[in-house]
């Protein structure tokens, strides 16, 4: 009877319990994320600054100011580049990375560890570290020096038109890593029958490849283009460190716009430009998500 007795308690227990352990998780959300989101869409819409004590309404003249910007252009169109850009060289090491590694072999295993390292290393330090590699008498030149036997003195940070493509290809080396494992994570899923099916029937290996093996790691590629994307638009820390948006602002992301304009005061239009990505965002990179989703679906 007891035992009988104690059921419907613990049933009803049970149904209030992970209420208990959710509202301090939202109350935290609630304070830290949707609060300052809130604030955020509230004070594009004013003057605020540091060089006045009220703060005013003006409406959509933030905007206005901003959409005959060309500096605010050029940060945007540099952005877009920029995550498509990452998008691309981050997914071709990942997935290159994963199929160079599939084995579990001792020696893959430790390689996968070594470009996993990046990862997890500070981006401010990745950027600083190749800041100095990359300097006309850092390391890299060095080694091309001792590789084709004058000297090299190539201004790899110095180029208003390559310099941008460096970046990248740093940004992408900091996240193959997360690539690489979540590819090698979709490729362990693929049965070994279907790939010796598709051998026996006399198939390629560019064959298996491109109508078998990428096909059915689908959801590894829609992650991984997400997060890069996501990412890389919202990038900060990488170009801070080795270019600080130059030379001549061919590498000035939107955030860091956004930041240089705080630290002059205008927290409005700085509070502007960060909606204006968040629009962003939400207009280009949300489409390319369900894209892809679509493309998953229609596959499955």
């Amino acid at each position: 009877m007891a035992v009988m007795e104690r059921a419907p308690r613990r049933g009803h227990a049970g149904s209030t319990h992970p209420w208990v352990f959710v509202v301090p998780a939202m109350a935290v959300i609630a304070v830290f994320f949707l609060t300052p989101t809130v604030y955020n869409f509230v004070y594009a819409f004013t003057d605020w600054s540091s060089f006045k004590s009220a703060i005013n309404g003006v409406g959509l003249d933030n905007f206005s100011d901003l959409a005959r910007s060309g500096a605010l252009r050029h940060a945007l169109i540099t952005t877009l580049i920029y995550a498509a850009g990452v998008a691309v060289v981050q997914n071709l090491f990942g997935l290159g990375l994963a199929l160079l590694l599939e084995r579990d072999t001792v020696l893959n295993k430790i390689l996968r560890v070594v470009f996993f390292v990046p990862v997890v290393l500070s981006a401010l330090a990745a950027g600083y570290i190749f800041r100095a590699l990359l300097k006309p008498d850092g390391g890299v030149n060095q080694a091309l020096s001792a590789l084709v036997g004058h000297t090299v003195e190539i201004g790899w940070l110095n180029s208003t038109t390559w310099t941008l493509g460096v970046v990248i290809v740093i940004h992408a080396w900091k996240w193959m890593g997360m690539s690489m494992l979540i590819y090698l994570a979709g490729l362990k899923t693929i049965d070994g029958q279907v790939l010796e099916a598709a051998v026996i029937d006399g198939a390629t290996p560019w064959q298996i490849l491109t109508r078998i093996r990428l096909p059915l790691i689908a959801p590894a590629i829609t992650f991984n283009v997400t997060t890069a994307l996501l990412g890389s638009m919202n990038s900060f820390d990488v170009v801070q460190a080795t270019t600080n948006g130059g030379p001549g602002g061919s590498t000035e992301l939107l955030n860091l716009f956004i930041y240089r304009t705080f630290g002059q005061g205008l927290y409005a239009q700085a509070t502007t430009m960060s909606l204006v990505l968040f629009l962003t965002v939400v207009v280009l990179a949300f489409p390319v998500i369900g894209m892809l989703r679509r493309r998953e679906r229609s596959i499955a």
